[in-house]
């Protein structure tokens, strides 16, 4: 940023009173807190408030830091008897909607944007294809949708980012034209995911281990909070330190707590709504701003006909595919088949490419981040809307 640490200071202090005011707004109307960041940092660009550095390495660490406070977060909401009972479907939606979602993106991409290589196709195909684990909180923590949707969508969005991540690796490399050692490119990025399943799981088994041996004066109960919150950010680091995947490590860890222990997931939930809140507002609105920097360079026509094929098609026919056989009703498929927004996730993953050596870099990075904003404004503003047409379709249709 051009400003200097008070104005940015001033800068984030007016976002968060602005959020916080119209938080009352948000749950009476169709709008979201994620639209309206996105909307308050193009204006702020616009305006010459703020001047960002598309390049800046503090922008990858400030959108990776709102992504593994709120993977951990969706990890501890996790209900053990879910996981018994219903994992079949969240199994898929990972094992075969995410793969066959960056496959159609990807020749999609290839049709509308001949520039690019197959390589950088497939790229932007898996740069897209986790959901956002920030805009489906609001509907993991609706009572308004069926609890076994609120955990599919919440499983699904917590670990396609982490399993996404090698696969955005791996044709970044593929793109620079490094190929030479591609069968221990591969070896490595799946080393790099179990050792982050391990280091978030043993993790979370001694956290909770000691919690358990701690005598009844050792931690007061208003540090819990921080007690879990430290975990999450142990989790990646010490995974990163490894070099396993950190993503996937903070949500195992949130995972594994909640269905070991019960009390620090209830205790954490208030302190991670407010931490994750915070974080998620200043991530929304450097994204707009960031997007009026970089601006568009690519063709509005074969843009809009990509976005409107990512959001209705795409992503939709890819999970009811996956879905086939798995006893849900056809108004919970349908939700959870629209209900797959590109946001932090996905920044994260484009702003990767920016920074690389990648040939078309600057395409792949304007076609995924008008994507990201076209869906959250998209599944941003049906929430809420979406929320209350699943709540009456399965009022009607009654117990079972």
């Amino acid at each position: 940023m051009d400003i200097g640490f008070p104005e940015a200071l001033t800068v984030v202090g007016l976002l968060l009173i602005a959020a916080a005011a119209a938080s009352g707004l948000v749950q009476r109307t169709v709008l979201s807190i994620s639209v309206l960041s996105v909307t308050a940092g193009v204006v702020l660009d616009l305006a010459g408030v703020v001047a960002l550095d598309p390049g800046a390495q503090s922008l990858v660490y400030v959108v990776e830091l709102v992504l593994l406070i709120t993977l951990f977060g969706d990890g501890l909401l996790v209900e053990r008897q879910f996981l018994r009972e219903h994992w079949r479907a969240p199994a898929r939606a990972l094992a075969v909607a995410m793969p066959l979602n960056a496959a159609l993106l990807a020749i999609a991409a290839k049709a509308l944007f001949g520039d690019l290589s197959w390589a950088e196709a497939f790229l932007l195909g898996f740069v897209l294809s986790p959901t956002d684990p920030v805009i489906t909180s609001s509907i993991v923590t609706s009572v308004k949708v069926p609890t076994r949707v609120r955990n599919i969508v919440n499983l699904e969005s917590g670990l396609n980012d982490g399993l996404a991540l090698p696969f955005v690796l791996l044709f970044l490399e593929l793109s620079i034209g490094d190929t030479g050692e591609l069968a221990g490119t591969i070896g490595g990025l799946s080393l790099e995911t179990l050792l982050g399943v391990a280091v978030g799981a043993t993790l979370a088994l001694a956290a909770g281990l000691l919690l358990g041996r701690l005598p009844d004066w050792a931690l007061e109960g208003r540090f819990e909070g921080l007690y879990a919150l430290g975990l999450g950010l142990a989790a990646f680091g010490v995974a990163e330190l490894f070099e396993g995947n950190g993503l996937i490590a903070a949500f195992c860890a949130g995972l594994v707590l909640a269905v070991t222990r019960h009390e620090i997931p209830e205790i954490f939930s208030e302190l991670n709504e407010s931490v994750g809140a915070v974080l998620q507002v200043v991530a929304f609105a450097l994204f707009g701003a960031l997007i009026v920097e970089t601006g568009l360079d690519v063709s509005a026509l074969p843009l809009a006909a990509f976005i409107a094929f990512a959001l209705l098609l795409a992503r939709p026919a890819s999970i009811l595919v996956s879905f086939v056989g798995i006893p849900l009703t056809g108004t919970e498929k349908g939700f959870i088949a629209w209900f797959g927004p590109k946001g932090i996730a996905s920044m994260l993953f484009a702003l990767f490419v920016l920074n690389s050596g990648a040939p078309d870099r600057s395409l792949v990075f304007d076609v995924a981040a008008f994507t990201i904003l076209a869906s959250i404004l998209a599944h941003g503003l049906t929430d809420t809307l979406g929320a209350r047409w699943v709540e009456r379709r399965m009022s009607a249709r009654g117990p079972g």
